[in-house]
């Protein structure tokens, strides 16, 4: 019997002797440290819709979508359409333009905090901007993080998705720069009292959902809690919604739950597939910006350069974007299919015995494999006390191959996000990929 890895190296010989080439021109031979795989990645070719075509002609139903960017697929015809169109016109004036305006409206008129808006070119840098931004502020100069929720990979919050305790530290950061920085897992709000007490917090920022966008879900209520909080102790609070902005609701996390935080970071479905980021927020803490007089400029103003803040190709394709995700529709569809989904994989794991759960909300998924897991009965959100154990390296690798050699994308083997063009025979396709991996992890005793 042929194995998962064996079939694996088997279906893809052009994408392995493209990653020989990658080994030579970058470390590790990826530009993304999620797309690292042994023995190597695939490197696909095209896509369009819901679907996408390795360099070996291989149809793969994707549930990456552009690291969760690609709300409504690759290639949908009103972005691509509004791409093609600005590219002719221009795709830098080095000047304000009309576009920027409109984007940066239907931000406002989305995301409930959004009184002003900030554009960037990344997720990364819109947490870099709000981090500094409250400091400015407030004055204050250290930043309250949850453990393993991820905020990009600037300085001041590492990048880690491994537990940290409560100094963090990294390769390459200086001590003194994350002497800055405490670290303390979700959840406990006592903890968060106690810190916040010492009146030297600028900023609370956490991924709303929960760690590693919801693997480790959070409970909406430690949310309001926070909001709570952080007002008592004048303290600004920012939601990491490069993820979840625009995907568990048309205005994010806080439109779901109804938590108004005082600053969001923002990206992926805000470009509608392009670069770009966002900070936006309460007026009083975006004024930290502001043009005023020489003294201020020199001394206090927050300086925010940057050569493709919302360039015009981004801003047409973002725009393109967010005009269809604020009728809510696509929604609907996604956060339909998903459910079906996760239904799914939950009877797949309870028809072939194998400890674990799928869970999610609105339009992602999350699969949690061994342990003492037991498949979810109903609904689709993580109930149980605590969070679910993350799969082991080893199952992970096996999952993503055995799912590949299926025709099926997973997001960092684990997970992914259903767009609002997947349809039901993408779900029934995946659902016979992951029987059929099962079968073959348990053979291969990966489980």
């Amino acid at each position: 019997m042929t194995s998962i890895l064996e079939t694996y190296i088997v279906s893809h010989p052009e994408s392995a002797r493209l990653y020989d080439e990658s080994l030579q021109v970058f470390p590790s031979g990826v530009t993304h440290d999620v797309r690292y795989l042994q023995p190597f990645p695939i490197f696909v070719d095209h896509a369009a819709g819901s679907r996408k075509w390795d360099a070996d002609g291989n149809e793969i139903v994707d549930y990456v979508m552009g690291h969760g960017a690609l709300f409504m697929g690759h290639t949908h015809p009103a972005i691509t359409s509004a791409i093609v169109e600005q590219a002719r016109r221009g795709t830098h004036f080095g000047a304000n333009h009309r576009l920027e305006v409109t984007w940066g409206g239907l931000v406002r008129e989305l995301i409930p905090c959004a009184e002003e808006v900030r554009f960037t070119s990344s997720g990364t840098e819109a947490t870099l901007m709000a981090i500094r931004l409250a400091r400015a502020y407030t004055g204050r100069d250290r930043l309250l993080k949850f453990d393993q929720h991820f905020h990009g990979w600037h300085d001041g919050v590492v990048g880690s998705r491994s537990p940290e305790d409560e100094h963090p530290h990294a390769a390459g950061v200086p001590a003194a720069t994350l002497s800055n920085t405490i670290s303390v897992p979700q959840g406990d709000i006592h903890l968060v009292d106690d810190k916040l007490a010492a009146g030297d917090v600028a900023a609370v920022i956490l991924e709303p959902m929960g760690a590693s966008w919801g693997t480790l879900p959070l409970r909406p209520d430690f949310l309001r809690d926070l909001r709570e909080l952080t007002t008592k102790h004048g303290v600004v609070l920012i939601f990491d919604e490069v993820v979840t902005g625009f995907r568990v609701s048309p205005g994010g996390t806080q439109a779901r739950y109804g938590v108004t935080p005082d600053l969001t970071s923002l990206a992926k479905i805000l470009a509608g597939g392009m670069p770009g980021g966002a900070v936006c927020g309460r007026r009083d803490i975006l004024s930290m910006i502001e043009f005023r007089d020489g003294r201020w400029n020199a001394d206090q103003r927050v300086q925010h350069p940057g050569t493709f803040n919302a360039n015009p190709v981004s801003s047409a394709a973002g725009t393109a974007m967010l005009e269809m995700v604020r009728t809510g529709d696509h929604h609907t569809r996604a956060d339909s299919l998903n459910e079906k989904l996760i239904r799914g994989l939950n009877e797949t794991l309870g028809r072939a015995a194998v400890a674990g759960c799928a869970y999610g909300l609105a339009s992602y998924f999350h699969i949690a494999l061994g342990g003492d897991l037991s498949p979810l009965a109903d609904g689709i959100e993580w109930t149980g006390p605590g969070a679910p154990a993350r799969t082991l390296g080893d199952t992970v690798g096996g999952l993503k191959r055995g799912m590949l050699n299926h025709g099926v994308d997973l997001m960092g083997g684990s997970g992914g996000f259903v767009s609002g063009v997947h349809t039901e025979a993408d779900i029934e396709t995946t659902l016979a990929a992951f029987e059929a991996t099962l079968g073959q992890l348990k053979d291969e005793e990966i489980l």
